[in-house]
């Protein structure tokens, strides 16, 4: 069954969206999350079967960018 996660990031732009975006492809998959940088919060959504919070923070921590999950 599909999850759902939803993080507050720091990731403010497209810019940090092209630099967060190897990471988050090779952790979650290509077309499995999406950022709102138009949100005060730049919510990051993750969509997918085994999904690991703990992952995908590290992941994103690994590029430079933050996130706690919300």
């Amino acid at each position: 069954m599909e999850k759902e996660l939803k993080f507050k990031t720091n990731i403010n732009c497209m810019g940090c969206v092209n630099a967060v975006t190897p990471a988050l492809n090779e952790t979650v998959g290509t077309g499995n999350w999406e950022v709102d940088i138009q949100s005060p919060v730049k919510p990051l959504t993750v969509k997918g079967a085994d999904l690991n919070a703990e992952q995908v923070i590290a992941a994103l921590e690994k590029v430079g960018y933050k996130a706690d999950v919300i």
